[in-house]
Order: C-alpha cells, then structure tokens, then sequence
C-alpha cells in the first residue's frame, strides 16, 4: 500500500485493484479503480458530482410546484444512483434522487387513482353530479360545438 499523501482529501490507493480506499472529508468508501461509474445516465459527457447534486436538487424542488414530471426526469436521468444503492456516489445527491422517485410513485398512484375512478365508476358511482363532472359536457354547456 502506498504511504498516505500530506493531505487526507487525496485518494490512497492499494496495489489490489480490487480494493481502493477513497478519504473524503465526511465519510470513507470503497471503489474499484479498474470500473467507473457515473452517477448520469449519460456517463462521461454527463454533469461531474457537485452539477448533479445541485440538478437533482432543483429537479427535486421543482417537483412540488405542481411539475410531478420532473421527478420522472429526476429518477431516469439518475438511473445508476438508482440503481447501485451502496454506491460511492455524494449522499445528497442519492438522497434527493430517492425521494424524487418516492413523489413521483405517490403522483402516479393518486393520478391513476383519479383517472380509474372517474373511468370505471362514471355515472353509476356519481349519479346526477356526472354530468356536471365530467369535461365533455362543459363545450355544449357553453356552445362551443357549433364550429366542429
């Protein structure tokens, strides 16, 4: 092993490439020096590590002004964070990315809720309120049907 550098934010690292010790300054972790793994989709030409924690936190706070979608975003774009959860990879950046997937589920979950309820309930489950429910009927309410 090689002696340790003046300054403990450098890497040390074995003559066993299984094994490389990475000391950063808030925990320790171990990589493999011969597999890089990117915490994008995109790899090489995606963002570095401190680009993707600021872009998962904005696509993270961006999900809850009413822009579900970009939690979506969030999750594919971040796939291998996803996808390797004892990664190296920044805590924040896993932490935000995991709880854009935790939104978007419980979005896609209420929407499907919604959409099924008014799909297969309709008239029978709603009654007389169905006609004024339902947003087929607001162009004949108004008479907007004339130019078709």
């Amino acid at each position: 092993m090689e002696a340790a550098p003046s300054n403990p934010t450098h890497n040390i690292i074995s003559t066993a490439p299984s094994a490389a010790i990475s000391m950063n300054s808030s925990v320790a972790t171990h990589r493999n020096p011969l597999r890089v793994d990117w915490p994008t989709v995109d790899g090489p030409l995606g963002l570095s590590e401190q680009e993707s924690v600021d872009h998962a936190r904005r696509f993270f706070k961006f999900g809850f002004l009413l822009l579900p979608w970009l939690w979506a975003v969030n999750c594919l774009y971040f796939w291998p964070v996803i996808r390797r959860p004892s990664s190296y990879y920044h805590p924040d950046l896993r932490r935000y990315v995991v709880r854009s997937a935790i939104g978007f589920t419980v979005f896609a979950v209420i929407l499907s809720s919604w959409a099924l309820t008014f799909s297969i309930g309709g008239e029978g489950l709603f009654g007389h309120a169905w006609d004024k429910l339902v947003m087929y009927n607001v162009a004949e309410k108004y008479g907007l049907t004339g130019w078709i």
